[in-house]
């Protein structure tokens, strides 16, 4: 029997308009607009979705920059999430890099200046005992997903301070365009407990709280008042932390990951979607993972995130956890990261070389041993970017690494492009085309030698949406790293020799084969309440679909 669609909503005339989840604009029915007391308040033409898209393409293309795009897109979700969504999954390849990345970085830095229309949660730290009392609204009764930053590290450009909310609305935004996730049950959470960024401080526009960021066992207290909150509120809701700054990210993943459903994007879908590319590469390089030599100039908690995975996947290969961490070569703010460099967290001592294992290296300082130093000694295979710091993938240094390795793979995943390790440009001259190439950023396809090169995207993009399908219809307890890993081999399943990943068209696609990947995950693990045919059912019933249904009136 096919699934009555209908909405009942009491809303009527300038509400119902004013509601973006329920707002069709010119496209109520003669009907609708009898029975919720619209007539006069629209233009007397009845229109459709398709129109409604069309016109806003136009206009969107029209535009002169990307920021302004971005503010446009935004203005459109809070008006109609409906055309919003239709817009961005018709146009995905246009629309990704516009509302998430590289553009949202911009959005971020400029959020204050544009904003007028709430969205999400804004929880500030002059309210830390309000926080249940705020969560507590009926509105927020549908809430299956939380989004949350605190703004500290907002992709590569740090701390934003409120502006950091564009991050989570951007991400929850993925999570429907790209996977289906209601939008209902998506709920965009920034914690606002001030800034350092003095630039946003003095800003006589600055809309968050005017204050340094506070520290210690003030922040430690104060998140832990949301988690607990968050968990009363909706027992069994999924959490995803988002650009927090690295010495708290982590800690705070494993402080509330067995406590409440949660993962965090920049540790575990970055190493995701990471471990994803460099399987896929394999076809293209001939060099099984087990046997690579794994470079990564950035090592806080993105890059000890893809490390870890990575080692799994080796073991998965044969190799003992300490021969997989031995092909390991981390390069910090420090240099390469050895087992006497002070101050090193848990998860970065465990891939820290040892002293005697780099005796034969020649050096130019061995105070100092560089990503030069690295790629000449050690001559990696593979060499992964997640420091924020444009070009530090020199000529030099890539020339170096293509005389060692017949298919050098090079990933500059640093987000947004201003501060990408390298350009896919540059990579392909500097190898003589022999690269194989993922950035963080999008790029489409460019030109090398006057043929078509399409670059492929390793972004998180990739993985978070479907990852959050899965958990969300199986109704996981937590999120596991087999589940981690079970989206990766998903994702590295799907392979396109051409260019690694996927194309972006076929997005929804690739989100239900890693939604099913870490559904099956969660259930051989015991982790999922929903399993089988049960979940099979959930995918054809809760994934949304940007279209209009009928409105009855509820009196």
């Amino acid at each position: 029997m096919a699934q009555d669609k209908t909405i009942y909503t009491s809303l009527t005339g300038f509400g119902l308009l004013s509601s973006p989840l329920l707002n069709k604009g010119t496209a109520f029915t003669e009907r609708e607009r009898d029975e919720f007391f619209l007539h006069g308040l629209l233009p007397p033409q009845i229109g459709t979705l398709d129109g409604q898209v069309e016109r806003r393409i136009k206009a969107f293309r029209a535009l002169g920059s990307n920021l302004e795009k971005y503010v446009f897109m935004r203005d459109l979700q809070d008006h109609s999430e409906t055309i919003f969504y239709a817009l961005v999954s018709r146009y995905i390849e246009e629309m990704l890099p516009v509302v998430y990345t590289p553009t949202v970085g911009e959005g971020c830095q400029r959020f204050s200046e544009h904003y007028h229309t709430p969205r999400g949660v804004y929880l500030s730290y002059p309210n830390k005992d309000r926080i249940a009392q705020i969560l507590s609204h009926p509105r927020y009764d549908h809430i299956r997903c939380i989004v949350v930053s605190d703004g500290e590290r907002i992709l590569g450009l740090g701390d934003q301070g409120a502006g950091g909310m564009g991050i989570p609305i951007g991400k929850l935004a993925l999570y429907t365009a790209l996977a289906g996730i209601q939008p209902m049950w998506c709920l965009p959470v920034f914690l606002d407990v001030g800034t350092d960024n003095q630039e946003r401080l003095d800003n006589p526009l600055y809309i968050g709280w005017r204050n340094g960021r506070i520290r210690g066992p003030e922040y430690d207290e104060f998140v832990d008042e949301f988690v607990k909150a968050v968990r009363r509120r909706w027992p069994h809701v999924l959490l995803q932390w988002e650009d927090f700054a690295g010495n708290n990210a982590g800690r705070l993943l494993e402080r509330y990951r067995s406590k409440v459903c949660s993962f965090n994007d920049d540790i575990q879908g970055t190493a995701a979607v990471s471990t994803a590319t460099i399987l896929a590469s394999a076809s293209i390089t001939g060099i099984p993972l087990r046997d690579q030599r794994i470079a990564i100039f950035g090592f806080g908690s993105a890059g000890t995130g893809i490390a870890q995975l990575l080692v799994k996947a080796m073991q998965d290969q044969g190799l003992s956890e300490a021969e997989a961490r031995a092909r390991f070569f981390p390069i910090d703010i420090g240099g390469l990261v050895l087992e006497d460099t002070p101050n090193l967290r848990e998860d970065q001592k465990a891939f820290a070389q040892s002293r005697a294992g780099i005796a034969h290296w020649r050096l130019t300082d061995p105070s100092f041993i560089g990503l030069e130093d690295v790629v000449h000694n050690a001559k990696p295979t593979v060499l992964i970017g997640v420091s924020g710091q444009p070009g530090v993938f020199n000529e030099t240094i890539v020339r170096e690494m293509a005389t060692h390795v017949a298919r050098p793979a090079i990933f500059p995943l640093s987000n947004p492009t201003s501060r990408a390790e390298a350009t896919p440009h540059d990579l392909l001259h500097w190898t003589d085309g022999r690269a194989v190439i993922g950035t963080g950023s999008p790029w489409g396809t460019i030109e090398f030698n006057g043929a078509p090169y399409r670059v492929a995207q390793t972004n998180n993009s990739y993985i978070f949406p479907g990852l959050a399908l899965g958990i969300l219809l199986s109704r996981a307890k937590q999120v596991s790293d087999g589940m981690i890993m079970a989206s990766a081999k998903a994702l590295a399943s799907l392979t396109q020799p051409d260019a690694l990943l996927p194309e972006m068209s076929s997005i929804r696609e690739v989100s239900l084969t890693i939604a099913r990947a870490v559904a099956m995950q969660a259930e051989q693990e015991g982790l999922a309440r929903v399993s089988g045919q049960a979940f099979e059912d959930a995918l054809v019933k809760d994934v949304w679909e940007p279209e209009y249904v009928p409105y009855r009136r509820r009196k």
